[in-house]
């Protein structure tokens, strides 16, 4: 199929152009991967990852080269990037392993466990909307204007629910500074 007509089926949602695009160029680009990755696994997952985003935006896809290059840039970038990250994570594992100087002690572990503790409770008695707003932005890692839209408030409300939670956890944190 002509690249052009296949990508302009594929953006109107045509699943089998898409299928037959999968099936033709997914073993070749796997292949390509694992030049890079030297895993077959992961290969495959930067692969299907592509593939998964390209079906995901395919309505505002703007490709100005051609589909499989397009297709084979995904793969290279993705591959570089997953490369580059498990590169920073073994240089902090080895970091980590040969930094003797950290050592912790018992008191230390028990004071993490205190802290811990005044953490939950703290949290625990935040009012239901500061205590959602601040989970929202702390464990989910959700921008204010995110939050503001999920909970159907302003961007100032959310500001100020996470001023008071932020006020009670230095308040109640008060003596480990």
């Amino acid at each position: 199929m002509n690249e052009q007509i296949s990508l302009s089926a594929i953006k109107n949602g045509n699943i089998n152009a898409f299928e037959e695009l999968f099936r033709s160029l997914y073993p070749p680009l796997c292949g390509y991967a694992l030049k890079i990755l030297n895993d077959s696994d992961l290969a495959e997952e930067i692969v299907q990852e592509v593939f998964y985003q390209l079906w995901k935006k395919k309505e505002d896809l703007l490709i100005t080269s051609s589909l499989n290059s397009y297709l084979y840039k995904a793969v290279y970038n993705r591959s570089l990037h997953l490369v580059e990250h498990k590169q920073v994570e073994n240089k902090y594992a080895n970091h980590v392993l040969n930094d003797n100087s950290e050592i912790y002690s018992i008191q230390d572990a028990m004071q993490a466990g205190e802290i811990y503790q005044i953490y939950k409770k703290t949290l625990s008695q935040l009012p239901h909307r500061c205590r959602k707003i601040f989970q929202m932005n702390r464990d989910f890692g959700l921008k204010y204007n995110e939050i503001a839209i999920k909970l159907s408030i302003s961007v100032k409300t959310v500001e100020a629910d996470m001023g008071k939670a932020l006020k009670a956890f230095r308040h109640s944190l008060a003596e480990y500074k």
